[in-house]
């Protein structure tokens, strides 16, 4: 089993940046990739980006390309998601998620954090 706990969502204008973390804890020995998915009021789960076990690799949605960035440290076990040039568009939950594969289908992975709330405001 791994847990997953979001943190740093919030608001902010327009333009402005977020970063919000994903600590794992656990059995994180085993070998993960971690994506980061989103949910919109009255929206389905979006995918947004995810980042290899090593960190070697990244993937992104084409909505946020360009403006945000998957790290993660795996000495802490935890993953980042920073978010610049934010747009009101990216208003919505966003949740971690680990799994075997750096995959863009949510049902690829086994363990989902809580989600955190981030609204951008115009």
């Amino acid at each position: 089993q791994v847990q997953l706990v979001e943190s740093g969502g919030g608001s902010v204008q327009a333009g402005g940046s977020l970063r919000v973390s994903c600590a794992a804890s656990g059995r994180t020995s085993t070998p993960y990739a971690m994506g980061w998915f989103r949910q919109a009021p009255g929206k389905e789960r979006e995918f947004v980006g995810t980042i290899t076990w090593s960190g070697s690799s990244t993937y992104y949605a084409e909505s946020v390309t360009g403006r945000f960035t998957i790290s993660r440290d795996s000495a802490a076990d935890t993953s980042y998601l920073q978010m610049n040039s934010l747009k009101p568009e990216d208003t919505a939950v966003y949740y971690c998620a680990a799994g075997a594969l750096a995959a863009r289908r949510a049902e690829a992975y086994t363990y989902w954090g809580q989600g955190t709330q981030v609204t951008v405001s115009s």
